[in-house]
């Protein structure tokens, strides 16, 4: 039988993504990863070397995807802001993971990839800043946090909604 590489660790990152969100890498077992994927465990470090390892990979592809799915506009904020929340609920396991990897790494613990979109998202908000299109009450870093973080906070109460962190941030930049 021949096996199909991509096909399997694309199984392999699907079932990662799936535990990693629900258990963290503490509680993720590459048992049942490798069970969800249809796979041998050996597989997992076949491919990925080790959990850690396919946890980095599978946050690499994750924060990707978000960074393409949701590019910066730093001239609709509001915008960006509910993108992200929209985001957000169609995918919650996104929020989980990178909790998880928070908690269990630290809060300054970020990947490549994550610092590298980052870094331009706070010079996209600079540039607008420094041509008078967004205000300067905070810096870009300190803008860029409040906007994620509203459309995160929203999964933290029952009565946020998109329209709330949409009103919130154009309150922010008013």
């Amino acid at each position: 039988m021949v096996r199909d590489r991509e096909a399997t660790k694309a199984k392999l990152l699907d079932a990662a993504l799936a535990e990693f969100a629900t258990h963290g890498i503490a509680g993720a077992r590459v048992d049942r990863i490798a069970a969800k994927a249809g796979c041998n465990k050996a597989m997992i470090y076949a491919y990925f070397g080790s959990k850690e390892d396919l946890l980095d990979e599978v946050l690499k592809i994750q924060i990707t995807r978000l960074i393409e799915a949701v590019p910066i506009t730093p001239d609709d904020l509001p915008g960006y802001a509910a993108r992200l929340f929209d985001t957000y609920q169609q995918q919650p396991e996104l929020l989980s993971l990178l909790g998880y990897h928070r908690l269990e790494n630290g809060f300054e613990a970020v990947n490549k990839a994550e610092a590298d979109a980052h870094a331009e998202k706070v010079a996209a908000i600079a540039e607008a800043q420094r041509a008078g299109r967004l205000p300067s009450d905070f810096d870009a870093e300190e803008l860029l946090s409040l906007v994620v973080h509203m459309s995160i906070l929203a999964f933290s109460t029952p009565v946020a909604n998109r329209d709330l962190v949409v009103r919130s941030v154009a309150k922010l930049l008013a």
